[in-house]
């Protein structure tokens, strides 16, 4: 089939174009070969009878040019001077009174561990148990290991036992949103029984602290205990002294000698935001 010579070519048959909304002007975009000796503007097609130009309209939906400034569609702003970047603001100071937390709060009896840890405890803006190791010990009533008995393979097992009763404890209430405080007599020069097992039973982000006053203060508040807490002299002398290994140990130190229970916790607070902070390694 032939064309009249000047008519634009037919467009292909539907679907078989290279691609769709394929149109003359997208593969023809200049004028034929040996069209170049016509200078300038080409004539205007003959009309037929009563034929009239449509006046100018919008262009054709698809073919917008984009506005002047732009890139794409999206407005760039005003060229100006670069400022300056304002220093990051420096990181908001951990709040350990509303933050959920494990602590273990160490010392030797008369320390005032469990004083300080109920306090502390009580006076937290989230919801705070107090779990007391001699607390959990003492569930045992009959057959119980008295301290005072000395320490042998029986109290031992039953340590061990009470120190896994309250690991699963405080996993449980931090499970559920609530706080923990844990308070025992750790000693530095066994490690794997003390910190080791407290951080299997409860986990890696238990924050221990050491409660250490003096040896006349713990002396003092040891003969104000009755019944199986209150320890001999001797015993608590040299409970005291192999307490005194944590000095050097990394772990946070208060000396609570003349502080009383509300500036210890107080304390404990400011020691625990330095730890939340930078952990420390244990």
């Amino acid at each position: 089939m032939q064309h009249a010579v000047g008519s634009p070519l037919p467009p292909p048959p539907q679907g078989q174009g290279p691609a769709a909304g394929w149109s003359p002007a997208a593969h023809h975009p200049g004028p034929p070969p040996g069209a170049g000796a016509h200078q300038g503007p080409a004539p205007a097609p003959p009309q037929a009878p009563g034929f009239q130009v449509p006046p100018p309209g919008p262009a054709p939906h698809g073919s917008f040019p984009p506005p002047p400034d732009t890139t794409g569609h999206v407005p760039l702003p005003p060229g100006g001077p670069v400022a300056m970047p304002s220093p990051p603001q420096a990181p908001a100071a951990p709040d350990p009174a509303g933050t959920i937390m494990a602590v273990l709060l160490i010392g030797p009896a008369g320390a005032g561990k469990t004083s300080v840890a109920k306090y502390w405890a009580e006076h937290r803006r989230v919801p705070t148990a107090h779990i007391s190791l001699d607390d959990v010990r003492e569930w045992v009533r009959s057959g119980f290991a008295d301290p005072q008995s000395g320490w042998n393979d029986h109290s031992e097992a039953q340590y061990r036992l009470a120190r896994r009763t309250c690991g699963f404890a405080a996993r449980n209430f931090l499970a559920n949103g609530i706080s923990c405080i844990l308070d025992d007599a750790v000693f530095p020069d066994r490690p794997v029984v003390g910190l080791g097992g407290w951080k299997r039973h409860v986990g890696p982000g238990l924050l221990p602290v050491v409660l250490l006053p003096g040896l006349d203060i713990v002396l003092e508040r040891n003969a104000e205990r009755s019944g199986n807490r209150r320890l001999t002299d001797e015993e608590v002398a040299r409970i005291h002294g192999r307490m005194a290994g944590w000095y050097g140990s990394g772990l946070p130190i208060i000396d609570n000698s003349q502080l009383d229970i509300p500036e210890t916790a107080r304390i404990l607070d400011d020691v625990l935001a330095r730890s939340i902070a930078s952990p420390p390694p244990w």
